[in-house]
């Protein structure tokens, strides 16, 4: 579909201008074409189409849970055109043929564009080289703890291993294995919810993320390090600034929930990990973010059963559903002030892009594609559940004051969502990275 979107303010992350955009064959183009499809966006802001490098849509093994169908509708009602999937499914995504199962599965049912992670092992180490340059792989993701089986590596000589074949950034969850082990031990079953982050202590994740920057440096390798949850890990990546070898990410749920008060409301529904913390780390990420220690923002989208999330302490499975609502909080702190709407679009499209050297993506420029999120700017009212496209169907922000909501989702010239519901079929395609 060729487009022409009148009229909307155009936000980018070098400035924000009232003007028209031009669609021809899913890309980005200079002029009207002729017969183009007119989408009066009048009163409306217009980002880049969000990139979520960070979700679990548990397809293969946990479809109870999610799936990629109904994960990446909830992606696209959300604004999010392109997502990375993580490998932690059953079976885990740890070689060739599991990545090619979840391409095949997404194929024809995926609403958003997409790429997948390999779990890195102690057994496929020595591959992993070859393997992070198959299509639709968008990287390998490391669980140096809160993982099982093959997928936790907690051995740092491992992961050295691992860091010295590739060139791609290497994705990674960093608390220590040995310590969680440790503190786990000693919690009792229907403990309260809300000892979680004491539990997951600030030392965990710190101990991790030292020992990976370390390694990073030894070996020269880019990595990334995802959902940094503590006031000691934003000091400890400010301080080394390693520049070109370090990337790091923020979840909106270390932004936007503030211990004890998350638990003693939601319970295990406010449960990740690593966990959300009170609001001394909550305000030095946010700093983080702001002067740009935080590069992007990745929802870690995490969803389970209510029937699994309403079990004791420690039984109950961390996650949170996300990938629908990352747009909305990042508009409430541009209301807060403490945001513009350039960081927004710079965050949640144009760094994603360039840390994983997405082609094509991120930004509103031509020959690009054409991936847009049209916000109305006017809808204000609390988030209302029902509005949720995710099999969990919940979320601790249900209820929360919007700032702004996407009406229409936009990926390679189609539309593909508005005004909360779906638009033909899916049509999301493998993305190519690096």
């Amino acid at each position: 579909m060729d487009l022409w979107i009148r009229g909307g303010t155009v936000v980018a992350p070098d400035g924000v201008a009232t003007r028209d955009l031009f669609v021809s064959d899913g890309r980005f183009c200079e002029a009207a074409p002729e017969g183009a499809t007119v989408i009066d966006a009048a009163g409306k802001l217009v980002f880049p189409g969000l990139i979520d490098t960070q979700v679990h849509f548990r397809e293969p093994g946990l479809t109870h849970k999610e799936d990629l169908a109904s994960g990446s509708l909830a992606a696209v009602a959300g604004g999010v055109t392109t997502f990375f999937e993580m490998p932690n499914t059953k079976p885990a995504t740890t070689t060739p043929d599991a990545l090619e199962d979840k391409l095949q599965r997404a194929a024809g049912r995926a609403w958003a564009d997409h790429a997948f992670f390999i779990g890195a092992t102690a057994e496929n180490a020595d591959r992993l080289d070859d393997w992070e340059h198959l299509p639709g792989c968008c990287g390998v993701k490391i669980f140096m703890g809160s993982s099982t089986g093959s997928l936790l590596v907690d051995d740092a000589a491992v992961v050295e291993r691992i860091l010295r074949g590739g060139q791609r950034p290497v994705a990674v969850h960093a608390e220590d294995e040995a310590r969680l082990r440790e503190r786990y031990a000693a919690v009792e079953v229907g403990s309260p919810y809300n000892i979680h982050p004491e539990v997951r202590d600030p030392q965990a994740a710190l101990i991790a993320t030292t020992r990976l920057l370390d390694l990073a440096e030894k070996t020269g390798r880019r990595v990334h390090v995802l959902h940094i949850s503590t006031a000691d890990e934003i000091a400890l990546l400010r301080a080394r600034d390693l520049k070109g070898l370090v990337t790091a990410e923020a979840t909106p749920n270390h932004l936007f929930l503030e211990a004890p008060d998350c638990y003693n409301r939601f319970g295990s529904r406010a449960q990740m990990n690593p966990p959300v913390r009170d609001a001394h780390h909550r305000d030095a990420i946010r700093q983080g973010v702001v002067d740009g220690v935080i590069t992007c923002i990745g929802s870690d989208h995490a969803p389970h059963t209510l029937e699994e999330k309403d079990k004791p302490y420690p039984t109950c499975p961390s996650g949170i559903p996300g990938v629908q609502t990352t747009l909305g909080l990042m508009l409430t702190a541009v209301r807060d002030g403490w945001l513009s709407l350039q960081d927004v679009a710079r965050l949640t499209a144009a760094a994603p892009a360039a840390i994983y050297e997405i082609r094509n993506k991120g930004a509103i420029a031509a020959g690009h594609d054409a991936d847009l999120t049209i916000v109305d700017p006017e809808i204000t009212q609390p988030l209302p559940e029902q509005w949720l496209r995710s099999r969990a169907g919940y979320s601790p922000f249900c209820g929360v004051e919007l700032a702004g909501w996407p009406v229409v989702t936009i990926l390679r010239g189609e539309v593909v969502y508005r005004d909360h519901e779906p638009v033909g079929d899916p049509i999301g395609a493998p993305v190519a990275v690096g």
